[in-house]
């Protein structure tokens, strides 16, 4: 849980803060209602319903930010902690305004209580377990030190009761701590379920690299921060020569194993912001934030190093000699979208294995 979310969920994450943020928006005009009920019906009551409407209000213009920062296209990682925090602050707050008027409702309201509830379950929609664990922590924190503060500053057990709350006990807190506990855990539980099954859709079994699920997904927002922040991106497409005749001749064993050796060397050639994917078959994807010519600097010396990395089918068996054939695209000059860049290196690929394999092909000659 305390791993970082990968790029798809991170992804998922940035969809769920908006709708986290439309949700937040709704649910704080819809507070309105509660004052004006409560006014309606003669349960009014000055203390209580000052520091409610001055909530409410607070809340209303803070949610607006808040969703206006969440349209942005420009993918703020900072955003779902802050307002996550902003949530569970702002249900302390209320609960501290409402103890100025009574102790006893600022410890035992249940519907303003309610909301670390609501702040807690909320972040499941952002599809990552250090988020959920740090909300729920913030929220046990935040209600312990307030009842703690309160049960101190008060100076008769009188001011502990009220006629509409009850009276506040240490066994009301630690009941609802409790219920902190388990809601923070239920919901985490469900994020990681969900992230088991995102990298289970997103992450090719065999080699663990990403697959095209993953790439079709990521590469439009990859595409997205170029055109704001400018630079250079390659797409590659490798395919592995000959590698039927691997699965032919030595079985579809020894055609896996090939395919995790090709994987590991390939691997072993990334920078930081490079991105490998398995396509399918014997074919890989390696993007790289660079021009066409350095690309094929790199790609030549990957072509090297797994020429010359000795591969064997089986256990203490003979060794083979794996190479593969390269295309390159480049963005954008030719290709605005993953299709056409695609389309390019495809064709450029074919042109290698034209040429006789074992070669990277970045120009149609």
């Amino acid at each position: 849980m305390r791993t970082p979310p990968d790029a798809l969920m991170l992804e998922l994450g940035a969809g769920g803060e908006l709708l986290v943020a439309k949700l937040r928006a709704g649910l704080s005009l819809a507070l309105l209602l509660l004052p004006l009920v409560n006014l309606a019906t003669g349960e009014f009551t000055p203390g209580e319903g000052i520091a409610g409407m001055l909530g409410v209000i607070a809340t209303i213009a803070l949610s607006q930010v808040w969703l206006a920062l969440a349209r942005q296209p420009r993918r703020f990682r900072w955003l779902p902690w802050v307002t996550s925090s902003y949530d569970v602050t702002m249900t302390t707050l209320v609960l501290a305004l409402l103890a100025l008027g009574s102790p006893a409702t600022g410890i035992n309201s249940m519907v303003v209580w309610a909301f670390y509830l609501i702040a807690i379950g909320m972040t499941a929609l952002r599809n990552d377990g250090r988020l959920v664990l740090s909300t729920g922590l913030l929220a046990i924190l935040q209600y312990g030190l307030l009842a703690t503060a309160i049960f101190q500053l008060v100076h008769a057990p009188e001011q502990l009761m009220s006629a509409d709350y009850g009276t506040a006990r240490i066994s009301n807190v630690l009941s609802r701590v409790l219920l902190l506990a388990i809601a923070t855990t239920v919901t985490a539980a469900i994020v990681y379920r969900m992230q088991r099954l995102v990298e289970l859709s997103g992450t090719d079994g065999l080699t663990g690299l990403p697959n095209r699920t993953l790439l079709a997904h990521r590469f439009p927002v990859l595409i997205e921060t170029l055109r704001e922040g400018g630079g250079s991106l390659s797409l590659c497409l490798i395919d592995i020569d000959y590698f039927r005749r691997i699965n032919d001749e030595a079985g579809h064993l020894a055609g896996d194993r090939a395919l995790r050796h090709a994987a590991g060397v390939l691997r072993g050639g990334l920078e930081d912001d490079d991105w490998l994917v398995r396509l399918g078959g014997e074919e890989f994807v390696l993007v790289m934030p660079v021009p066409t010519g350095r690309a094929w600097e790199r790609l030549e010396a990957l072509r090297r190093a797994m020429a010359t990395s000795p591969f064997a089918p089986e256990l203490d068996g003979d060794t083979l000699r794996l190479t593969f054939s390269a295309g390159i695209a480049c963005w954008p000059q030719d290709g605005n979208d993953l299709s056409h860049l695609l389309r390019r290196a495809d064709l450029r690929l074919r042109q290698a294995k034209l040429e006789g394999r074992n070669r990277v092909v970045a120009r149609e000659t």
